[in-house]
């Protein structure tokens, strides 16, 4: 272990958009930070594991990072490599240098000194380093790493079954019969790019999810939300919106895909589970293109058996199963974040801040929008204890 280095501001665990839109704040109030990024690459989990076709889900004005809007040209939902320009653009703009290659294995707050330590594993010199900051802003991610769920059965299993973060095309199942596990976005979105890439698609639906139209009377469907709640109660938004995806859709149960009790946006509220956002995927189920099944139960050489008692055979199964939080593997001696599934314990909008001088953006499972409302919050704070320690230098 080298001599510990002193960072003058806050240490920000993670360059992904997050990270870059709380630098971006800290800056425009003249503080400067440290970004410490495990890759050697801004946003490495758009870069390298998100799939050929992503596209933004909610329109640009929605997924903007403060300070700097997308530009004028961009499609209403840019496309991956747009919004990777525009992180790259954004990183520019604010003379953001994140330390690449910079593994963060601990941070804990040191009672002695009052200071936090970070320890950090450079990937390519294979050394320790260890910062010392006032303030520690974790960033790093609701997807940090891959939910993998074990089904009895998955060595016998003979055709390759791989995580949505390994998936880019459905080229390379062309003709193939494909068990996509998992109704979310990606799940969904990846079942539409096989049927476009002649594939033969099914899809495991085990709980109930909500589903509705990206666009609703000419108007994206979250801003349409947006606006109704400043005017009504979220249940009878919910009643609405629900109302007009059985009209425009139809009747989900119909082809094996329930509603929760909840509405769509109650069920955001009470437990960030976000509703399907439909770009086609819908219409494909509707015509057969996209058979849906039950939970799995086991698989076996070249099939698998379902909860209902069905077997059926399959060439591929692909998990759009999700991701999860990693801080509690790293953050040490403090209760901010749940043991449990990495996430700040309290819920939005109050989980951005801890004690000490910790900091959380980009947990409140509220996507871009969420990421930005917690990055304004933290420099305003930040800019505050800032001022408190010049005044009492001079």
């Amino acid at each position: 272990m080298t001599k510990p280095i002193w960072v003058p501001g806050p240490v920000i665990v993670g360059a992904g958009p997050s990270g870059l839109a709380a630098a971006a704040c800290l800056k425009h109030k003249g503080i400067s930070s440290l970004i410490l990024e495990k890759d050697d690459i801004l946003a490495s989990i758009w870069q390298f594991k998100t799939y050929d076709r992503l596209r933004l889900h909610l329109p640009k004005q929605f997924c903007q990072l403060p300070l700097m809007p997308f530009p004028k040209n961009f499609p209403s939902y840019p496309t991956k490599q747009q919004f990777l320009a525009y992180l790259k653009s954004y990183a520019e703009h604010f003379d953001i240098k994140p330390a690449f290659s910079n593994t963060v294995v601990s941070a804990e707050f040191d009672q002695r000194c009052g200071y936090w330590r970070v320890k950090c594993e450079k990937v390519k010199k294979k050394e320790e380093i260890e910062y010392v900051c006032r303030w520690l802003i974790v960033a790093s991610g609701e997807n940090a790493v891959e939910v993998v769920p074990q089904i009895e059965g998955m060595g016998e299993f003979e055709g390759p079954i791989m995580h949505t973060s390994s998936y880019k095309s459905g080229s390379m199942f062309c003709g193939k019969k494909v068990l996509v596990v998992g109704c979310g976005n990606s799940g969904m979105e990846v079942c539409l790019d096989l049927c476009n890439h002649n594939a033969q698609p099914s899809l495991v639906v085990r709980d109930t999810v909500h589903i509705l139209p990206q666009q609703m009377l000419g108007k994206s469907t979250f801003g349409l939300s947006m606006s109704l709640l400043k005017w009504f109660p979220i249940r009878f938004v919910d009643k609405f919106l629900v109302l007009m995806s059985h009209v425009m859709l139809g009747d989900t149960a119909q082809f094996g895909i329930n509603r929760p009790k909840f509405g769509p946006l109650e069920l955001k509220n009470l437990y960030g589970k976000t509703p399907v956002l439909d770009v086609g995927t819908v219409a494909q189920i509707k015509s057969g293109k996209i058979k849906v099944c039950r939970g799995i139960k086991r698989l076996a050489k070249n099939a698998v058996e379902f909860v209902d008692g069905k077997i059926e055979s399959f060439e591929a199964i692909i998990l759009a199963t999700g991701y999860k939080s990693n801080v509690p593997s790293w953050l040490k001696g403090t209760d901010m974040f749940s043991e449990k599934d990495g996430f700040p314990r309290k819920p939005f909008p109050n989980g951005w801040k801890g004690e000490n001088g910790l900091y959380a953006v980009g947990f409140s499972k509220r996507g871009l929008f969420g990421s930005s409302i917690d990055a304004k919050r933290i420099a305003e704070d930040i800019e505050r204890s800032w001022k408190a320690v010049e005044a009492t230098h001079v």
